[in-house]
């Protein structure tokens, strides 16, 4: 009874989550809602006994991509900054 309720209060994480991913204006706010997301799907692949799967999404889809999205968009706002463009 209680993992069903683990599992549901996840899933709601997970679907809260790409929502706000997908409806921040702002990049660094949906990065940040994307690696919850992620880690929300590292939770339910350890909940669905599948460890390796979570340590692989904990690991990549949370860490690594989360800090790829940081600096690609960290170094295109600087690029905007030097181009005297404005920056939106």
């Amino acid at each position: 009874m209680t993992n069903n309720v683990l599992h549901v209060a996840v899933l709601a994480v997970l679907v809260v989550s790409a929502f706000f991913a997908l409806w921040f204006k702002d990049l660094i706010s949906s990065v940040i809602a994307f690696a919850v997301f992620s880690l929300m799907m590292a939770l339910e692949f350890y909940l669905l006994q599948a460890p390796d799967v979570a340590m692989a999404e904990a690991a990549i889809g949370a860490g690594l991509s989360t800090t790829i999205f940081v600096i690609s968009i960290r170094a295109c706002s600087r690029v905007k900054k030097r181009e005297g463009g404005r920056q939106q």
